[in-house]
């Protein structure tokens, strides 16, 4: 698989990145196991997670680490093969057995704590990229910097960066790390797609200005892209049917016909098109992906090797 440049990785990152938001609940343990494993088989060496992600059992303040603790599992015995992103921020229940705690916000004392909660669950010593998940209001970012600072000279973060802020908040990032208070980011992961591309207007150009290498999430807008929804009909097995991620009512079906007709006469198919597009997008250097299966996995893979037509 084609891999570019992310600052600190000599060799390259893949254009795919697997994502695990859906491990837990629909994609069970054992499936998702293999999926990462047929992933490394494909040359994937990026896998995405954050310290809530549990699949559609996510709830505001439920404890999360399921899909952290399905990845640490999966890559035991693999982890030189692997490049690992995790994201802090949001809200955190209390785990059951009392291992973890509740916070939330990016405040010095929860960013501290949910590091080493997710390197335990990943069964690491340290995760390559830290990404501060949303923006909280209730910190300030020199605090958070400060903290970042801290577990990057600990060594339990290698590089850091961010995904949902806008681009007043980087730039006071950026702002901070040239006065030192920590090292720059070098990775930024908007949600970014054909259909959604709200971030072109601020975030994006921030991020180029500053070298900031881009890994986007929801390429494909929740299933909207894939070619399967169609007016009047919710595909079996999509996240319209399976959970109330995507609203089958506001579907916009007159945009999707013209990104299928654009997609058709680029040769390729839907989803096909719709990651080639991103992956054709200034600054890209890997393009999320939370496919379900192998087979999925494998299409995606065949597709980014082909030219695009």
């Amino acid at each position: 698989m084609e891999r570019r440049e992310l600052a600190g990785m000599p060799d390259g990152v893949s254009v795919i990145t697997l994502g695990t938001m859906l491990f837990g609940r629909p994609i069970p343990r054992r499936q998702a196991i293999d999926l990462v494993h047929a992933a490394l088989d494909l040359g994937v060496n990026l896998f995405d997670t954050a310290d809530i992600y549990e699949g559609y059992d996510r709830f505001l303040g439920s404890p999360g680490g399921v899909a952290e603790t399905i990845l640490g599992e999966a890559l035991r015995g693999r982890r030189d093969r692997a490049y690992v992103t995790t994201k802090v921020g949001n809200p955190i229940g209390s785990a059951p057995d009392g291992a973890d705690h509740a916070g939330a916000g990016l405040g010095p004392a929860h960013v501290e704590q949910q590091i080493d909660a997710s390197l335990r669950r990943l069964r690491t010593d340290y995760v390559d990229y830290y990404l501060l998940h949303v923006a909280d209001s209730d910190t300030p970012l020199e605090a958070t910097l400060g903290a970042i600072d801290r577990l990057v000279t600990a060594g339990k973060v290698r590089r850091w960066g961010f995904s949902n802020f806008d681009a007043g908040h980087i730039e006071t990032m950026l702002g901070l790390c040239r006065a030192g208070v920590a090292p720059p980011p070098v990775v930024a992961q908007p949600g970014y797609n054909w259909l959604e591309r709200e971030v072109e207007s601020g975030y994006l150009p921030a991020c180029r200005r500053a070298g900031i290498a881009l890994t986007p999430y929801r390429p494909l807008a929740g299933g909207l892209l894939s070619g399967k929804y169609r007016p009047g009909r919710t595909p079996a097995g999509s996240r319209a049917a399976e959970s109330a991620w995507i609203d089958a009512a506001a579907i916009p079906h007159g945009r999707l016909r013209r990104f299928a007709d654009e997609a058709d006469g680029a040769g390729a198919s839907p989803a096909c098109y719709a990651v080639r597009w991103l992956l054709g997008r200034e600054g890209v250097a890997s393009v999320v992906a939370g496919v379900k299966s192998p087979a999925q996995l494998r299409e995606l893979a065949a597709c980014v090797q082909e030219r695009p037509a």
